[in-house]
């Protein structure tokens, strides 16, 4: 069953990227949701939590292309696009792809960028495809947006308006490993790096034949009209200002999916959106009234939302009981 291979191939990823990071099950399995569901993940925490190891690990845990920019100010757009220049050799102008003409794009420190060049990243984030002096051009495939950005230190920052926070399927953030992971983390890295030591366990096939056949996950009516009875109620709440687009929608659906392949089902359950609401709906919120709105807040917002939604109680057809 094509399930079954998509669940395996998952786990594959999952254990390698445990031989370097320590702890944060939950953390792994959300990129693992992005990456099978074509998303992008937006990791947000202080410095030092692991952020950028985590996206390393994942990245030299596929065989694909990897690139990793830091962005900065002076970051223009033509940077990470690429550019058209003249070779005088060939006495014609020849396309110098960009750093995001790879598989796995590690965008790190994201809200160091201006606003013109954060943009940069709308039409290949969304459409997979990128546009240069009038010229399109596909990306290839798979491709994913790994962005990582420190909420707490605001100077020489520009935060990511709307429109580009929407573009990711998950935004994650890390948090501190608690007393036995930290002892873990000393230990293992005491005397050498262990992702110097890791190799890719997960073909760059593997990963398009996944990303084409996750949707087969079958999902009822009964979700259906649950996951869009908590997108409306977003709009509605009186702490909210900014609820959640039909985007969202179908982000909530698609993370649902490969959640239920990770838990060995074939079948969306109310238990899988709940998983997974907070992660891909927080960033979607805006909240009314508020300065600097801490994911707290949101997190408050959201779980009001969920109690206020009736939960699907019908029973799961038969056929669909089966595990992977």
């Amino acid at each position: 069953m094509e399930l079954d291979r998509i669940r395996d191939v998952a786990k594959r990823i999952k254990e390698n990227i445990k031989k370097v990071i320590v702890g944060k099950d939950n953390v792994i399995d959300l990129m693992l949701i992005s990456l099978i569901s074509s998303g992008h993940v937006l990791l947000e925490d202080v410095p030092g939590t692991g952020k950028t190891m985590l996206a390393k690990s994942l990245a030299k845990s596929l065989d694909c292309s990897f690139k990793r920019v830091q962005f900065t100010p002076d970051l223009l757009p033509s940077d990470l696009s690429g550019i058209n220049f003249y070779n005088q050799k060939e006495g014609e102008f020849e396309f110098r792809p960009g750093p995001i003409f790879t598989n796995i794009l590690l965008a790190d420190e994201i809200n160091r960028a201006t606003p013109r060049t954060q943009s940069s990243l709308l039409e290949c984030m969304e459409e997979k495809q990128v546009t240069v002096d009038g010229e399109t051009r596909l990306l290839d495939q798979p491709f994913m947006v790994i962005a990582t950005q420190n909420p707490v230190e605001i100077q020489g920052t520009f935060p990511l308006p709307e429109a580009q926070l929407d573009r990711f399927l998950i935004k994650v953030d890390m948090g501190y490993p608690d007393t036995n992971e930290g002892i873990e983390i000393l230990r293992r890295f005491k005397e050498r790096n262990p992702l110097a030591e890791i190799e890719a366990v997960a073909t760059k096939e593997e990963i398009i034949k996944a990303q084409q056949n996750y949707s087969k996950v079958f999902v009822s009516d009964d979700i259906l009209n649950y996951i869009v009875r908590i997108v409306e109620l977003t709009r509605q709440h009186s702490d909210v200002t900014l609820g959640v687009s039909p985007r969202g929608s179908q982000a909530l659906l698609k993370a649902a999916q490969v959640c239920a392949i990770l838990q060995g089902r074939d079948f969306v359950t109310p238990d899988d959106i709940k998983k997974i609401v907070k992660p891909v709906l927080g960033h979607r919120i805006i909240l009314r009234n508020v300065m600097g709105q801490r994911q707290e807040q949101l997190d408050a917002v959201i779980e009001q939302v969920l109690k206020a939604v009736p939960v699907p109680t019908e029973d799961i057809p038969i056929e669909q009981e089966a595990k992977l």
